[in-house]
């Protein structure tokens, strides 16, 4: 599974933090970021269960819905380059996903280019057989069966070291934990074992700092006239710098926008962590807290320290089920007594869904700009607002039911209080996600190599 140790430094760019990332970073990164790898991290807990929607409805789809924009945009500077590229957009259909990459390649002319497509972490036939609890509410998952729309397994960096070891160029995978998706290549470049746990604990310090692209190159960190940050309309993502041992430099192009600092790296190493001792991964469980952060020299921070232990012996699985409707319904109100009426129409809108019969478990009834965030009690020490938008917001068991909240905003336009407008209303299925927790031995990660 391993290569031969190769002493030399690999450098490692963030392509994408989320679905809906900006494409021209990655573009960048391909053409004059010197990269040995670009990772695109794509895949959320819910863009999954969307997809496995599609994948249903056509066998061909199920992958990122920008996979072919991106792929089209960066694959001749990557090809050209020397650019192995690695990502989950696969998402629930990671074979679809390598065909038509290598469709694209061929359209492009890239020559021979060898993709390979990383299955296995579906496992929802497993979970429907199986006896399992949710760990949030504690539920048994056999009576969401009827309702259950997909299971995935977090899988580790094995299956793509496997695929970069045959050869891959592009390796597109489903589920797999976001750091694990740099992980991969560095064990495959430096040799590490899968067991070197105090690496792996380091290797997943790098992937969790890159894994959000922009963010660690100041794009989430700014605040105006606390936490300035330059040109964020021409943000760079951000590039790793990794030695044999596994320290590493954060960095970005200096054409680029945003800056890297020890701030930004400090911020986006404590995002979204629980227990910074004990940061569950699939390849090992890591421990942050003797991270060291060092400013080198402008766009330049020195990171290391991270360690690590035994990874456990089950794996995380994101289980999206059906959970009713939600309807909403927003308008505005400006100018003199905008707060007043939008109050008013709030309280007409209560009262009729009630005179209706719409049954709801939730309901919302918030006044943005106002105590939409933080609640009436914070709101309270505010000015009065010139503008104000009403929302209401209801989570319901039927579609109809759903549809008549945004109805019910509509109808102020001539039924409600005066100056009204800009009215939105929607009513969409919800999927909801909670998580099992999977013994390894049911989950075999597996990898398939095809050329365009």
């Amino acid at each position: 599974m391993m290569t031969t140790q190769a002493r030399r430094q690999v450098r490692i760019g963030a392509g994408a933090g989320y679905s809906g990332d900006r494409i021209e970073p990655a573009v960048e990164l391909a053409e004059y970021g010197a990269l040995d790898y670009l990772v695109f991290e794509c895949l959320a807990e819910r863009t999954i269960a969307i997809a496995q929607q599609a994948r249903s409805k056509d066998p061909e789809l199920g992958y990122d819905p920008l996979l072919e924009t991106r792929m089209k945009a960066v694959l001749p500077a990557a090809i050209r380059n020397g650019v192995r590229i690695i990502s989950n957009m696969g998402a629930a259909n990671p074979l679809a996903a390598a065909r038509k990459t290598a469709e694209i390649a061929s359209s492009l002319g890239l020559g021979d280019v060898k993709i390979a497509a990383v299955t296995g972490d579906d496992v929802l036939d497993v979970v429907r057989q199986g006896n399992f609890r949710f760990e949030e509410s504690g539920e048994s998952v056999a009576s969401y069966t009827d309702r259950l729309v997909s299971a995935n397994a977090y899988l580790g960096a094995t299956a793509i070291v496997d695929a970069l070891a045959a050869g891959a160029q592009i390796v597109l995978t489903g589920r797999v934990a976001d750091p694990s998706l740099f992980v991969a290549p560095l064990i495959h470049e430096f040799g590490w074992q899968m067991d070197d746990w105090q690496t792996l604990g380091q290797a997943t310090v790098i992937g969790h700092l890159l894994e959000c692209a922009g963010q660690i190159t100041g794009g989430y960190f700014a605040d105006p006239g606390f936490k300035d940050v330059p040109n964020l309309a021409r943000l760079g993502f951000p590039i790793a710098e990794v030695a044999p041992d596994g320290s590493v430099v954060i960095t970005k192009l200096a054409r680029s926008g945003g800056q890297v600092t020890e701030a930004t790296c400090k911020e986006q190493l404590l995002y979204e962590i629980h227990d910074p001792r004990r940061y569950l991964q699939p390849d090992v469980v890591a421990d942050f807290t003797q991270v060291r952060v060092r400013q080198e020299a402008p766009d330049r921070v020195h990171v290391s320290g991270g360690r690590g232990t035994p990874r456990t012996e089950t794996l995380k699985v994101s289980v999206a089920y059906f959970d009713g409707y939600i309807g909403e319904g927003q308008i505005s109100y400006g100018g003199p007594g905008a707060l007043a009426r939008a109050r008013l129409a709030l309280n007409i809108v209560r009262e009729r869904l009630a005179l209706t019969g719409v049954a709801t478990r939730e309901l919302r009834f918030d006044l943005i700009g106002v105590n939409a965030l933080h609640g009436d009690a914070v709101a309270a020490g505010y000015a009065e607002p010139y503008e104000v938008r009403a929302r209401v917001a209801g989570r319901t068991t039927s579609l109809a039911q759903a549809v008549q909240i945004g109805n019910e905003v509509e109808t102020l336009y001539t039924n409600g209080p005066a100056g009204g407008g800009g009215v939105t209303k929607s009513a969409r299925e919800v999927v909801a996600v909670q998580s099992v927790l999977l013994p390894r031995e049911h989950v075999k990660p597996v990898f398939s190599l095809m050329e365009a």
